[in-house]
């Protein structure tokens, strides 16, 4: 994987750090996380729409604002994208969880 989500975070950290007039991510800061926060649920649901529509353009497009939302939220509330990677790698690792794939499933 390139270091693409790397980029997009550090220059989401930087304009929480330093704001530049007009920027969308610093007015999204202005606003907080409730805007925040509505702003993924809105960009999730539009993911999902756009992925029972079938049409991999608007899917691909949706996937990427719901990306940099999230990572939005992420810089917020000052979690690291390391620890996300780390994460899905820890996860990566596991071999055999079916079964709790399967309760998991049922709970939502």
């Amino acid at each position: 994987m390139d270091n693409t989500l790397e980029t997009l975070y550090q220059v989401i950290l930087n304009r929480k750090a330093n704001p530049q007039e007009g920027s969308y991510t610093c007015y999204l800061f202005d606003k907080g996380v409730d805007k925040i926060l509505k702003k993924v649920g809105e960009e999730c649901a539009e993911t999902i729409i756009a992925a029972k529509n079938d049409v991999l353009s608007d899917t691909i497009g949706e996937i990427s604002d719901l990306i940099y939302h999230l990572i939005v939220m992420m810089v917020e509330k000052g979690i690291p994208l390391s620890d996300v990677i780390a994460e899905l790698d820890r996860r990566a690792q596991k071999i055999g969880n079916l079964k709790q794939m399967k309760q998991v499933d049922k709970e939502s």
